[in-house]
């Protein structure tokens, strides 16, 4: 099993998703508001338990995954989630996203997570090119994208949904400063 780095930032703590983070993730899934732009069995507890479980359990590669985020001034709160995996958990392009709790919104958080974990993905896992697909009515995901540097590259669908794709090379990351 491949074994997740951890990372700090200046004001998060960011920890491979665990089983013990299961009911977390549960429980910010069921805010209508927090998964309203993004398809999933959210309101089917049986497939949304299960759907979490999986993706909590699978390895995605050396380097990928998912990493909880925790602010370091109450280190055991649960604040959300961000994600360095395969394209649809599977592809051979890998996508970064997040999801984060009301609580959390606003606050830049989503933004210093992203951009750690873009820098792992180039300076230490060797990904070449990340992607992500963020719903055209979500503008602050969307400013989270432009905020670490992914370029918007046109439109598309993702799940049956309309989406704006973002990219980003290693070439156009050219080190940890430009991030």
């Amino acid at each position: 099993m491949v074994v997740l780095p951890s990372f700090e930032t200046e004001r998060l703590y960011l920890k491979p998703r665990t089983m013990a983070d299961l009911e977390a993730c549960l429980a910010m899934d069921r805010d209508t508001e927090v998964t309203k732009f993004i398809p999933g069995p959210w309101s089917d507890p049986a497939k949304h338990e299960q759907f979490l479980a999986e993706r909590i359990k699978k390895s995605f590669g050396p380097g990928l995954g998912y990493w909880s985020i925790f602010p370091k001034e109450q280190p055991s709160q649960f604040v959300g989630w961000i994600l360095l995996i395969p394209y649809d958990g599977h592809g051979r392009e890998i996508e970064i996203g997040w999801r984060l709790n009301r609580l959390a919104w606003g606050k830049g958080y989503a933004t210093e997570a992203a951009r750690r974990v873009l820098e792992h993905a180039f300076d230490t896992a060797g990904v070449d090119r990340v992607v992500a697909d963020i719903h055209p009515e979500n503008q602050s995901s969307i400013r989270v994208a432009e905020k670490i540097g992914l370029t918007y590259v046109g439109d598309g669908m993702h799940d049956g949904n309309p989406c704006k794709s973002y990219a980003r090379t290693r070439k156009d990351y050219g080190g940890h400063d430009s991030v």
